[in-house]
């Protein structure tokens, strides 16, 4: 017999009824500029000072973790990456219009700049493919991996389409910046947040996450990529995969020999992280990590 459904109501009102409650009985007298009559969590001038840092901080960390736990989201694999990396199609429409200008050094340096584009492309329709991969491959476990992104342009971009692709579910993780970044169009919208903190961002990038894929890019794709080495690294974080795509943008970018001939970091730091060229290079090589693919009784992690 169920229970009447009198014993289940609430015994108090919600946040949200009493808000409504208090707006709608305000006071004209106080309901000035000058008043302090709002409800604290209502008031947003509140909720804003400078003094309220913490609790903004933790309201930060709870947003995208309460409704990643409704949502089942358990294992994610983030794609970090540039957002000036172009889809191929868009590339070579740049590289036409380039060579359709008229002879003479801009033109020059116009195709030079284009042909750049193409060429890091590449990169683009393989985190696209790679998103695909995972997004498919990982359906049918009982907990699926879904890919997570920073939520804008380019790689970020390839990734969030990558799954969208193939009917899955993204994540995107985007920060308010001086230069705006809009979201991208491919990111499940229940799943794609705003952060302020890029601390609590990248947070949220490894709360989760069962491998890292890097693809070529700046100062924040380096700031992320350093920064899980790091935690890796002193063991403040379980070990989890970090695969670099491109070895020949990467080892161009940092020697990580170099480091090793100093004495800045010992040898075995080479092996917290693997190169990969393709989609499907990296792919199998979670595979083989997790054993993905293979029977429950027959998985044991080699990493």
């Amino acid at each position: 017999m169920n229970n009447p459904k009198e014993l289940l109501e609430r015994n108090f009102p919600t946040a949200g009824q009493d808000v409504n409650a208090a707006s709608a009985v305000k006071p004209s007298l106080y309901s000035g500029p000058d008043s302090s009559y709002d409800l604290a969590f209502a008031d947003q001038d509140f909720l804003l000072h400078p003094d309220l840092r913490p609790v903004r901080m933790q309201l930060e960390l709870l947003k995208p973790e309460m409704i990643q736990r409704e949502e089942g989201i358990e294992s994610t694999i983030v794609v970090f990456g540039s957002a000036r990396i172009l889809p191929a199609e868009v590339s070579q429409a740049k590289l036409q219009d380039a060579m359709a200008l008229a002879d003479g050094p801009a033109r020059d340096l116009a195709v030079r700049a284009a042909q750049r584009q193409v060429d890091m492309s590449r990169y683009y329709e393989e985190a696209r493919a790679f998103a695909s991969l995972v997004t498919e491959n990982s359906a049918q476990l009982q907990n699926p991996i879904y890919v997570v992104t920073g939520g804008g342009p380019g790689v970020m971009e390839a990734g969030n389409r990558g799954a969208f692709e193939v009917g899955g579910k993204s994540l995107g993780l985007n920060i308010v910046l001086p230069h705006e970044q809009e979201p991208n169009p491919y990111i499940t919208p229940r799943l794609c947040f705003q952060f302020h903190y890029f601390a609590l961002r990248k947070m949220h990038f490894l709360m989760r996450s069962v491998a890292l894929v890097c693809f070529p890019g700046g100062f924040g794709t380096l700031d992320e990529l350093f920064e899980t080495l790091t935690l890796i690294q002193t063991g403040k974080c379980r070990k989890r995969p970090i695969l670099l795509f491109g070895r020949d943008f990467w080892t161009k970018l940092i020697n990580f020999d170099h480091l090793v001939d100093t004495g800045m970091i010992s040898p075995e730091d080479l092996k917290l992280f693997h190169y990969v060229e393709t989609a499907d290079e990296a792919w199998s090589t979670l595979q083989q990590v997790y054993g993905l693919g293979k029977p429950d009784d027959d998985i044991a992690c080699g990493w």
